[in-house]
This record gives C-alpha cells, sequence and structure tokens, in this order.
C-alpha cells in the first residue's frame, strides 16, 4: 500500500488517525490489533480493493496515529471507529478486527448498536479475553501468565520488545520467520509505546463483551475465524456465546499475513453467503 492512499482524521482536539481508503464498491473495514498497524493487511487490501471499497485504520497510538497519552483504551477505539466511518460516509459495512481489533467493534456495538453494519468478521479473539476458568473459556492464557506479561514484559522498552518477539514466533505465525521478516513484525508493534502498550494490553484483557457478540451474531452474518492451536475450546465457547456466527479455522493468530490466499478465500467465500 503506498502512503499516498493515505489521509489523516481528527478524532478529537489533537489526536489523529491515519486512515486507507482506497477501491470502490460495499465497504470492508479492517482494524488491527494490539499495537500492529494497517501495513500487516496489504494483502486483504490489494485482494479486496479490486472489488471493494477497502478502509483500514491505525488506531489512536498505533502506526501512523498520533501517539496519545490518553484514551488507550478499548470505550475510545469504539468511539474513535464511529467517528471515521461518519467522516468518511461509510454505510452498509463489513467490519473485519484481528485480534484486539475485535474489542473496538464490540465496543463500537455497545455504544452505538448495530448501525450500518451490513456484517461482521471477527478473527481470532474472545470476547472475554480473560476468566479464571481457563480449563473451559475460550480466554488468552490463564491468569498467571497474563499478570506476568504485564508485570514483568510490558513495563520497558526491552520487555515489550522480548514479549512480542516471543508471541511473534511462538503463537502468530506458524513457520520460521527469516530474521528481515521477524524484525519487520516486530517493529510494527514497536511503534507504540511500551507505556501504551500495557495499558492497552489490561484495557484489553479485562473486557467483556459477549453480550455484543451475542446481539452481532443475532443480528447481521457473523464470521469468526480463529487460530488452529485453540481450535476446539474456541468453537465450543464461540457456539455458547454468539451461536450463530459461522466458523472457521486457518493456521496461527497472524494467519491472514501467513496464508493471505487461504484467509481471502473464506472471506470470499463468507461475502458470497451472505447476498
Amino acid at each position: 500500500m503506498s502512503v499516498a492512499a493515505g489521509r489523516y482524521i481528527e478524532v478529537e482536539s489533537g489526536v489523529e488517525l491515519f486512515v486507507q481508503d482506497v477501491g470502490s464498491g460495499e465497504p470492508i473495514v479492517f482494524i488491527p490489533g494490539w499495537t500492529f498497524t494497517t501495513e500487516v493487511f496489504s494483502e486483504q487490501v490489494a485482494h479486496f480493493s479490486k472489488t471493494n471499497r477497502v478502509i483500514v485504520i491505525d488506531p489512536r497510538s498505533h502506526g501512523r496515529s498520533t501517539i496519545s497519552l490518553h484514551g488507550n483504551d478499548y470505550i475510545t477505539h469504539g468511539s474513535d471507529l464511529a467517528k471515521v466511518l461518519q467522516v468518511l460516509n461509510v454505510k452498509n459495512a463489513t467490519l473485519v478486527g484481528w485480534s484486539f481489533g475485535c474489542l473496538t467493534i464490540w465496543e463500537y456495538i455497545r455504544q452505538y448498536g448495530m448501525e450500518n453494519m451490513k456484517s461482521l468478521i471477527f478473527v481470532d479473539m474472545s470476547p472475554k479475553p480473560l476468566s479464571t476458568n481457563h480449563e473451559q473459556d475460550w480466554v488468552e492464557g490463564p491468569l498467571d501468565d497474563i499478570g506476568t506479561a504485564y508485570t514483568a514484559y510490558l513495563r520497558n522498552p526491552k520487555g515489550h520488545r522480548e514479549f512480542v518477539t516471543s508471541y511473534t514466533t511462538q503463537v502468530m505465525v506458524q513457520r520460521e520467520l527469516s530474521e528481515d521478516e521477524l524484525n519487520w513484525l516486530v517493529e510494527q508493534s514497536l511503534k507504540t509505546p511500551y507505556y501504551i502498550a500495557a495499558n492497552l494490553f489490561s484495557a484489553g484483557m479485562f473486557s467483556d463483551y459477549r453480550h455484543e457478540a451475542k446481539l452481532a451474531s443475532n443480528s447481521v452474518p457473523t464470521l469468526t475465524i480463529v487460530a488452529e492451536h485453540w481450535a476446539e475450546i474456541a468453537k465450543g465457547f464461540t457456539q455458547k456465546i454468539s451461536p450463530k456466527s459461522t466458523f472457521e479455522v486457518l493456521g496461527g493468530h497472524l494467519m491472514f499475513w501467513e496464508y493471505p490466499e487461504k484467509f481471502n478465500e473464506i472471506i470470499d467465500r463468507f461475502l458470497r453467503n451472505e447476498k
């Protein structure tokens, strides 16, 4: 994607979000996960912009958007999304959230309802990321592990870098990455300062959007795509929380980057079936 395709949208005084808006047709809006940027969706933009209007957002304090010392939570990210959709006059959209980007969509639903949504796609995120009952619920990990990530790693730049490097190689992708690939992915995350990354991490982990997940699947066509490593427990949890959601399994947490053709075909198939 070229920088020329981007623009900045002011969501409040002094805070601008970087947005790429390419192609024409029915809109598809992609929202990246925790500390990541528009750039991870390059293969999706290249593919879907041939047939659709494709919008990709750097949330506040991510990528090229303003680094803000306030509003680094998903309540604010939900209202930021609403402002972007309003400014761009987006109607009848398919929203695609990856990881904590799903929280942004569920928060938007909490605040604004289902207005202007045609369909929803949630990529590899539980609507309740943290639970003490991790043996049965679809969660990001046991409470002690999540606490360690916050207190031992996300307290300084070195820890942030080590945490993202480990998560990228162990969870996000399934193949061995080249040094350049790994460095590029880690650098995407490091564009968000560690102290903001820590705030976003805790805000996300303590979220509970089970009600919004159910409302979404009951209201519009909804697709949930999850990584292979937790597919069984994620499927059972999804069927309980949002039973009308279509369910697919692919790769690791960053499946759309590692397996773009397979991922894009899953979305194409879903969009064809909803018409």
